[in-house]
């Protein structure tokens, strides 16, 4: 978030809205207290953008990092198999025990 005096944010006005356009935020500060926060304004249907839109917003605002390869094998094999009662199970005996 970008922080600016009221003269400030009057005379560059229009470069302070570019920069909220492309997702940035302005608190806007009258002799040094905050008075107004310039923020985008969200889509009122969200659905309305696409995934890959979403995306690309979360990337800029460094929220997330795409991967640029593919995932290894390994990550995508089944783990292993269980074996035995579960712990749900256990749990139940130990309590019927009063363990």
């Amino acid at each position: 978030m970008k922080i600016a005096k009221l003269s400030e944010a009057k005379d560059d006005l229009s470069r302070y809205v570019d920069y909220v356009r492309r997702g940035g935020s302005v608190r806007i500060l009258l002799r040094g207290v905050p008075v107004a926060d310039l923020v985008p304004i969200e889509a009122t249907n969200a659905s309305s953008r696409s995934a890959e839109q979403a995306l690309a917003d979360l990337e800029r605002r460094s929220i997330l990092r795409r991967g640029s390869g593919e995932a290894w094998e390994e990550l995508l094999e089944a783990g292993p198999a269980l074996r035995g009662r579960s712990a749900v199970e256990d749990v139940r005996e130990e309590r019927e025990k009063g363990w």
